[in-house]
């Protein structure tokens, strides 16, 4: 078990491991529009239990929502280290970042199970490290960002994108039965490839809930927010990530809120994207570049009403995000009830609604 405890949320209280979701809703027996979905209300403190087809009876019509639609790379690499020791490479953008260098995290070989987490003093990531790739190409570590991620320069025989398509596959955590294919891990509105890691609360969206969403008159519109390697073990703070809002998207969402609708953001990446392009007064302009912002309560959110969210780790930095959204007693209410309740966490997982009102 492990305690979600800290970042002032009030909780004490531990997240099962059988609470994990070790394989997408259609390989449980279920459809992706049939996960569980936790409503919570922050003026009422209300939650409500429901089905994610529910979705378009909680909103409002003239609400809007506002997707990622980043698709997910096959971002994890079979490596060699210089005594030919077996290394997962898991690389964290398709894009050099602003220094010019790509992010990588290199994780242990574990035969039959998902790469494991090194810990640093375990570590063989070094300055200078080669580490070998398929078909010739090989990554070199220049220094380190955090204990966990390296810049590496990249050599490879054909263009980025091509590589990963023919040689990577899905990062895969522990907490998973098995590898699935990049396919289960992309959304409906992935078009954008770039994120290392899925979007994933936009995961149970299938065709038939957006039809029913516009039918019900909820907007949708895009933002692009490539996410780069998250890590159930390690908790960091997010670091800068590539984004662009588009000028259409801002309107909109000024134009919802002028009206009385409410933008509700689909994932903790769309909030991020949303309030770096937000002026103080919550204005959204169109933007584009990276994003080193984070989210906490104390700082709040100004372009962004509600959000739609998976189950995050305790300690996971993204909480302080989503208390910023619901406030702190509504959230730790809400993560009460959802251990109670027996939902499920990561990104096959159970969702979470969180609203004004």
């Amino acid at each position: 078990m492990t305690a979600l405890t800290g970042l002032g949320l009030g909780l004490d209280l531990t997240v099962p491991p059988e609470l994990s979701a070790r394989a997408p809703a259609e390989a449980r027996g279920g459809a992706r529009d049939g996960v569980r979905m936790l409503v919570g209300r922050r003026a009422s403190g209300g939650i409500e239990h429901r089905r994610f087809t529910e979705l378009p009876e909680v909103l409002r019509p003239g609400d809007l929502l506002v997707v990622n639609n980043s698709a997910t790379l096959p971002a994890a690499l079979p490596g060699r280290l210089p005594d030919g020791a077996p290394v997962a490479l898991h690389l964290s953008s398709a894009q050099p970042d602003r220094r010019g260098g790509y992010l990588v995290e290199l994780r242990e070989v574990v035969p039959g199970q998902a790469a494991a987490y090194y810990p640093p003093e375990r570590s063989p990531a070094r300055p200078g490290l080669r580490v070998g790739l398929p078909d010739g190409g090989t990554a070199e570590l220049t220094e380190p960002f955090t204990a966990r991620l390296w810049y590496a320069e990249l050599h490879l025989p054909v263009p980025l994108l091509c590589y990963l398509e023919l040689y990577g596959r899905a990062i895969r955590y522990g907490y998973t039965d098995r590898d699935w294919p990049v396919e289960a891990y992309q959304t409906v509105f992935a078009t954008v490839p770039g994120s290392s890691e899925m979007p994933s609360a936009a995961r149970p969206f299938s065709p038939e809930a957006v039809a029913r969403l516009a039918g019900r008159g909820v907007l949708v519109a895009p933002v692009t927010l490539h996410a780069g390697v998250a890590s159930p073990e390690a908790h960091e703070a997010p670091y800068a990530e590539r984004f662009h809002v588009p000028a259409v998207t801002a309107r909109l969402a000024g134009h919802v809120r002028a009206e009385g609708g409410r933008v509700i953001a689909v994932g903790t990446t769309v909030v991020r994207a949303l309030e770096s392009a937000a002026e103080p007064d919550g204005t959204l302009q169109e933007a584009d570049g990276w994003t080193e912002l984070v989210i906490t309560p104390e700082r709040g959110v100004r372009a962004v009403d509600g959000l739609l969210t998976g189950w995050h780790e305790p300690r996971a930095s993204h909480l302080l995000m989503l208390a910023a959204v619901a406030g702190r007693p509504l959230l730790a209410a809400c993560y009460r009830e959802a251990v109670q309740h027996r939902y499920l966490w990561h990104e096959f997982g159970d969702v979470n609604l969180l609203l004004p009102d």
